[in-house]
Formats: C-alpha cells, structure tokens, sequence
C-alpha cells in the first residue's frame, strides 16, 4: 500500500507547485498592468491634466442642491491656485459668485458663494492661476487652460432631484 500513498503525495506536490506558479504569474500581471495603465486614464486627458507627474490641474465637482455652498470633491493643482464658480451666461461661464483658494496638490474643498445657485441654474467651476498673493484678481489670476488651449473647467447644475452621496 505504500506506492499509492507516495503517488498521492506526488500528485499534491505537482498540483501545489502548480498553482502556486499560476497565483505568482496571475499577481504580476495584475500589478504590472495597473501601474502600466495609471498614467494614462482617459479621465486626465479629458480634465485637461498632462500625463507627467505632478503637472495635473483639474477639478471634480457633481451636481449640487441649490444653495450658497459648493462642494468640491476634489481639486488637483500643480501649482497654488484658484477654483472660482462661474453663473452661465449663454452657454460659457460668466460673471463670478464664489472664489476659494486651494493649495498646491489634490484637496477637497467647499466654496461659500456670494449669490446662492438657483433650481435648474447651469454653473461652471473654473481653475485659475494665482499671481502669488493669494488674493483672487480676475484681471492677474487668469484661467488655466490644457494643452490642448481649452480653459479647466467643471459644468454642473443646482437641482433639489439630485441623490445625497454620504462617506
């Protein structure tokens, strides 16, 4: 009986060994694939962010309840700067209700505006450049723009109909 429990245990052996190859190689391929793919989202490209480490400046801001508060889910800047909310003014943004100040790298952020959204309005949250005083100055704070020449900005809506995302 004994040369049935030693193929047994050969068996196990070969099957382990197997699986334990077939894990490593599956782990190698998850990692090297994410780290490959990261720099590279369609998201950045679409935010207006460049490719290159450190150099992303967008905004990500969803549709609001009316109100004299924006929040911002996140706001990435590679340099100090401004995220300035904008009412829309035949379809661009126009004049300027909320100025926050945000610094350097990805912060979360809350806007207290001067004129509250309205139900139904359009609005955009626009980046802009600060000029080192961090003091917002339309005229010296312009709107940073992609590689592309297109201003970074966020359009978004105020709407009481909206689901309240909590955590």
């Amino acid at each position: 009986m004994q040369p049935e429990t030693t193929g047994v245990r050969t068996w196990q052996w070969v099957v382990t060994v197997i699986v334990i190859i077939v894990l490593v190689v599956l782990g190698y391929f998850m990692f090297k694939g994410n780290d490959a793919a990261a720099p590279a989202t369609g998201d950045d490209a679409a935010n207006g962010g460049s490719l290159a480490a450190g150099s992303v400046n967008r905004v990500v801001v969803t549709d609001q309840f009316p109100g004299n508060i924006v929040l911002l889910s996140s706001v990435q800047l590679s340099n100090p700067g401004f995220v300035v909310i904008h009412k829309d003014t035949a379809g661009a943004p126009g004049d300027v209700i909320g100025v926050q100040y945000f610094e350097k790298g990805i912060n979360p952020g809350r806007i207290v505006l001067t004129s509250s959204t309205v139900e139904g309005g359009i609005y955009y949250a626009v980046i802009h450049s600060d000029n080192g005083n961090k003091v917002f100055d339309a005229a010296a704070d312009l709107p940073l723009k992609d590689a592309s020449g297109n201003v970074i900005m966020k359009l978004f809506r105020a709407s009481s109909n909206i689901t309240e995302v909590k955590g």
